[in-house]
């Protein structure tokens, strides 16, 4: 029995709502025009804001906070998660300091070798004088 025609096309597009989301990020104004509007809501109606915005508690908490410690240059962070302690050219020190140091231990290995290819050179060299003689 031959199999049915399909008329359905075998090439699959993806729909853009299943596309790979990303990270929204938020203008400093735009934080700062939110905090004034939470600031300026009566009881009950922050949460009916927060959806609106689709923003959840935390991040105005988090904004909150660093507006109070550290003023509107503390809303203009650029990326998420804590700052690194060290400096570009710290880190940088770092890595070469230590790509130096495995470069003098594989000195000083391949120095070691040679000496004790020295040694048995030697030791050979003076084994055939001895039975030369």
């Amino acid at each position: 029995m031959p199999k049915p025609v399909s008329t359905i096309s075998p090439e699959i597009t993806p729909s853009p709502e299943h596309e790979k989301r990303t990270r929204r990020t938020f203008s400093v104004e735009y934080k700062l025009d939110i905090l004034k509007k939470a600031d300026a809501c009566q009881h009950g109606e922050l949460g009916q804001l927060l959806r609106r915005e689709k923003l959840y508690s935390n991040q105005l908490a988090q904004w909150r906070r660093e507006f109070t410690e550290q003023g509107v240059a503390g809303l203009s962070k650029s990326q998420p998660g804590p700052q690194s302690s060290q400096t570009p050219e710290q880190k940088r020190i770092e890595k070469l300091e230590k790509e130096n140091q495995r470069l003098q231990e594989q000195l000083q290995l391949k120095d070691s070798c040679l000496e004790l290819q020295k040694k048995a050179f030697a030791l050979i060299d003076q084994a055939d004088t001895e039975s030369n003689s």
